[in-house]
């Protein structure tokens, strides 16, 4: 149990970030990406930090398990792959764009209702794809469309307004950042419009990971447990069959896990052990091995994570280096 009077806003601030990542090239530090990263064991107390873990930061994409949620809580009648669909930053495949006509379908909507912005696919696969037959940028094929249906049809259900949908006075926004603060524990510090066009709460890094955890040990049958159980079930709907997300959920038994823009990675356990990152300079490539790290650092079998340790850095096509987690993540026995 938790409390649902959240504490105040984190500080709107610059974070004080530290390094977390290394660029090695034959052998020499070639540069450094700067960020936090927090570690929850399964009492919910903080087991390690790094960087500032505290300061107002925007979630991105990473808050959408939240925003599911608090559409559950409201009446959304959906499980499995279209509840985790609703819940993803999905690759633009076929798959994601059926599953998105259907949540509008069963609503009694249309892809003109839907006000995410248009889009081509993210996967860069599938946009390429896309290019070379003609196709043009979607408001199904942006990454967000499947939130924004579920959205839509949460709406409706309640009677709600669907042309303004996202304005952050509305019932349904209002729902979601009510949600957000009691699962994080804390009051929004800003809102803003994220990618999409949906509004987009600041919290703080310490809060995410607390959320994300009251999440995947939720009672079954709650909102919460309906929401973890799906994307874990539907990891490629959640993502897409070819991102790192996906992989990592498949690879550690019961882990949840979202990605967001801008270097942001959330991940727990069912028994609520949690870890989140935020990479400074928003680079992919140093947040898939930090976020690694700070699992093994909460304990997870660092032989389950071999493979997302990072890809080697190439220098006539040959491996030269990588990309290292700093020292301070390397795992070490948590105190009890």
């Amino acid at each position: 149990m938790y409390s649902s009077s959240p504490a105040d806003a984190p500080a709107v601030r610059e974070p004080l970030h530290a390094p977390v990542a290394h660029l090695i090239r034959g052998g020499v530090v070639e540069g450094i990406h700067y960020g936090s990263v927090v570690v929850l064991g399964a009492d919910g107390r903080v087991q390690f930090q790094l960087g500032d873990i505290e300061a107002a930061f925007y979630p991105r994409s990473a808050v959408k398990p939240l925003q599911a949620v608090a559409m559950l809580r409201a009446g959304l009648p959906l499980d499995g792959e279209l509840l985790s669909l609703a819940a993803a930053s999905h690759s633009g495949e076929e798959r994601h764009l059926a599953g998105t006509r259907r949540i509008l379908e069963l609503a009694g909507l249309a892809e003109h209702h839907l006000r995410n912005v248009p889009d081509m696919p993210f996967d860069p696969v599938v946009r390429d794809a896309w290019v070379r037959e003609g196709r043009l940028p979607s408001r199904l094929a942006q990454n967000c469309s499947g939130k924004h249906a579920a959205m839509l049809w949460t709406a409706r259900l309640n009677g709600w307004s669907l042309d303004d949908y996202l304005d952050p006075a509305h019932p349904l926004q209002q729902a979601v950042a009510a949600t957000v603060e009691e699962l994080t524990g804390q009051r929004v510090a800003r809102v803003t419009v994220d990618g999409c066009g949906a509004p987009l709460f600041s919290i703080s890094l310490h809060g995410l990971a607390r959320a994300l955890a009251r999440i995947t040990s939720a009672a079954p049958g709650t909102p919460e447990a309906r929401v973890a159980d799906a994307m874990r079930e539907h990891a490629e709907m959640a993502s897409g069959s070819g991102r790192d997300v996906a992989a990592l959920m498949r690879a550690v038994p019961g882990l949840l896990a979202k990605d967001g823009f801008e270097g942001v990675q959330v991940a727990a356990l069912p028994d609520g052990r949690a870890v989140a990152v935020k990479i400074a300079d928003g680079a992919n490539r140093a947040r898939v091995p930090v976020a690694a790290a700070a699992l093994a650092r909460a304990g997870v079998d660092p032989e389950l994570l071999t493979e997302f340790a990072g890809e080697p850095l190439l220098g006539g096509g040959e491996p030269v280096g990588c990309v290292r987690p700093v020292r301070a993540l390397d795992p070490v026995p948590l105190a009890a």
